[in-house]
């Protein structure tokens, strides 16, 4: 392929419509037909990036290979084509607000006045062009918020001028919402018209609507909103409802989604759509064998998207053990050593997730010495595998009170400690040990088998690490370090030795899981919870 072709995915009457699997879902379709595409996010929050923000505020932080921390949906992107994003598939307001203002302190504007049109929409542009590179065939943009949005303009405004400029290379697809009123039994249209209304007054001419709708739109719909939004009727396609996200790929297929982008982006010699893989996982998904229940304890449990890439992974794991994952969303603040019983019946596994702070350690503590002492499958993710040190450092190794100094700063046994090179930073933001760091494993340990290599790479999140000078206690116990940076020597991974499966990782694994490519961890770890 020559060069790029562009497609922008906004979205309108409401948020949470679903434009990042739709977008995701599209790409999918696009691979199966052999083109080279990826996704990339506009945010239009002034934070420089989701770092710093309340899991509650937006869900899942999730980070890419070269360290960003990005917006849940980039998540959503790689899950689907097991590709890897990179900082520049998240851009946030804040990003570009921040590099304009840097530069106009520098001199560079020689005067001019700084102003929206043209300097901030032309950052914006040279973001989503800096991703047009040989190795993609399209670029897939999605626009955070709704249109009519403040927040949202400077980006709408850009999508104007790149479709101006890019001519038939550049297309809009316009998510947008047809309520169904139960008193009437009608799909209403309405909303749609307005939203496309409002992208018309900016401007923008959607070329396909994807309409999201509990019922099916029919033909008759489908050319009512078609001649009011000026727009074919084949180019109206209908997002109903679906039982898993994974089944919006073949159910926009159905209706050609993937034809009617590609022939309107003048796509010559398309190939035929091979989603055998994608089938493959679906058949499995769908057809379980076995069912396992698995508890995930944390402390934002009211929001799972906060923890959408360790739900997503153990679906992943289950469909590869034919296993039918049911999940158990446990808040860390409600578990008591006098209800743990109760709280874990019928749980085959527990994970005990990542987080920051003091609320709800106390019953991450509890959870991680019932699964130890239980024999019960336990999978500690970053902060979970500290505090699984700190647990066993209390009740097995004697040190009273052992804690991590995030927690307690005058604790007398700092089993788990902030990063030496943490100590001297002052911003919060972006500061973190962040992105791939390698990992070398002993041959002798569970987490070998899962992975079938010695040397792996995985993604980080923390500020806080293993103390090294407590590394000699340990080494007479059960609790062995099988994991460890080369460079730097950070304890990376735990195991329980005399455990049916118990290990912790300081990484995030599930970042790294995919529908094609399930984590071996994962898999690993619902394969011991099937085990009697």
């Amino acid at each position: 392929m020559s060069k790029c072709k562009y497609i922008f995915v906004t979205g309108g009457v409401t948020s949470s419509l679903g434009k990042g699997i739709v977008a995701s879902s599209l790409a999918v379709l696009l691979q199966g037909r052999g083109l080279r595409v990826t996704i990339q996010k506009l945010d239009p929050y002034l934070n420089v990036d989701p770092g710093t923000l309340n899991p509650y505020e937006h869900g899942e932080c999730f980070v890419t290979n070269d360290g960003a921390e990005t917006d849940l949906d980039l998540g959503h992107y790689e899950r689907f084509l097991s590709e890897p994003m990179s900082k520049k598939n998240n851009v946030t307001t804040g990003s570009v607000y921040e590099k304009i203002i840097k530069r106009e302190r520098k001199g560079d504007f020689l005067g001019k006045t700084v102003q929206v049109i043209p300097h901030v929409t032309n950052e914006i542009k040279n973001r989503i062009t800096a991703l047009a590179t040989k190795n993609h065939d399209v670029i897939i943009t999605e626009i955070g918020g709704t249109v009519g949005d403040i927040e949202s303009l400077p980006y709408i405004e850009t999508v104007r001028q790149l479709k101006f400029e890019k001519g038939l290379d550049a297309i809009v697809v316009h998510l947008t919402l047809l309520p169904y009123l139960s008193a009437t039994e009608e799909l209403k249209t309405k909303p749609t018209q307005h939203s496309v209304k409002s992208l018309l007054q900016l401007g923008v001419q959607p070329d396909i609507l994807v309409c999201r709708a509990e019922k099916n739109l029919g033909k008759k719909l489908k050319d009512k909103i078609a001649l009011f939004c000026n727009v074919n009727s084949d180019a109206v396609i209908e997002s109903i409802d679906a039982k898993t996200i994974y089944d919006v790929p073949l159910l926009l297929a159905k209706q050609k989604f993937d034809l009617v982008a590609l022939e309107k982006l003048s796509f010559k010699n398309i190939k035929r759509l091979n989603l055998r893989r994608w089938n493959d996982f679906l058949t499995k998904l769908k057809n379980p064998t076995k069912t396992v229940n698995i508890a995930i304890v944390g402390k934002y449990v009211e929001l799972k998207d906060a923890y959408k890439s360790i739900s997503e992974a153990l679906i992943h794991g289950g469909v590869y053990n034919s296993c039918d994952v049911k999940i158990k969303w446990i808040h860390s603040e409600d578990v008591k050593k006098n209800k743990v019983n109760l709280i874990f019946k019928n749980c085959s596994g527990i994970v005990v997730a990542p987080g920051f702070g003091e609320r709800g350690i106390n019953g991450k503590l509890t959870t991680i010495e019932y699964a130890r002492t239980k024999n019960i499958p336990f999978f500690g993710i970053c902060l979970g595998m500290q505090m699984a040190v700190v647990e066993y450092a209390r009740n097995v190794l004697g040190f009273k009170n052992a804690h991590s100094t995030e927690i307690n700063s005058k604790t007398k046994f700092p089993v788990i400690d902030l990063m030496q090179e943490q100590k001297v930073l002052l911003n919060k933001g972006g500061t973190m040990r962040l992105g791939s760091y390698k990992c070398k494993l002993k041959k002798s340990s569970k987490t070998f088998h899962a992975y079938k290599n010695e040397d792996i790479e995985e993604r980080h999140r923390h500020r806080y690490e293993f103390n090294n000078d407590f590394i000699e206690n340990f080494k007479k116990s059960e609790m062995k370090f099988v994991g460890h940076n080369p460079k730097s020597g950070l304890i990376e991974i735990l195991e329980l030795k005399n455990h049916r499966w118990f290990i912790g990782v300081q990484f995030h694994p599930e970042y790294k899981s995919t529908v094609i490519n399930p984590h071996p961890l994962f898999k690993s770890f619902i394969k011991s919870t099937l085990k009697k």
